[in-house]
């Protein structure tokens, strides 16, 4: 049994209503879901976008494996209308899923990063992590999760 978190937003349709299938799709498809945070408000990052987002980060419980996982959170986002993950810059979604993090791996393969290579430069990722998590260590800056959420709330 591994413990994975697990980051959701969406920023088409009803933003309410698509994390809250995302969360049971992934409690009946991925795993255990043993904690959800406060949904968050946050505008488009990499890209301009009319549409702002609903974002959320998840502690998911699941028996699958890493590369396992990615299958099955990109199935989940398929069978919810999403047509395929951003080759060239982001766009709107109806529902996007990362891997954060996955027990304390440290993987680099060509599909599959963890921990999420960019999650130390978003604000809708690290507040919602500190939130659930404020004392996770990151396995890669060996710092908490409130840690590097505050430093980048610095930059901001």
């Amino acid at each position: 049994m591994a413990f994975t978190y697990l980051g959701i937003g969406t920023n088409l349709g009803d933003k309410e209503f698509n994390l809250n299938t995302a969360i049971q799709l992934i409690s009946l498809e991925a795993g255990d879901v043993l904690q959800v945070s406060t949904f968050y408000h946050s505008k488009a990052w990499g890209f301009n976008s009319e549409n702002d987002f609903l974002n959320a980060a998840l502690l998911v419980s699941t028996d699958l494996t890493p590369m396992d996982l990615l299958e099955k959170t990109q199935a989940i986002e398929r069978k919810m209308g999403r047509s395929g993950k951003s080759t060239k810059g982001y766009k709107d979604r109806i529902i996007d899923i990362d891997i954060l993090l996955y027990d304390n791996l440290i993987i680099n393969q060509p599909k599959l990063k963890i921990p999420h290579p960019l999650m130390q430069m978003r604000d809708f990722v690290l507040i919602p992590m500190a939130e659930i998590a404020p004392e996770l260590i990151h396995p890669s800056f060996n710092e908490t999760m409130l840690t590097l959420k505050n430093r980048l709330s610095l930059t901001l």
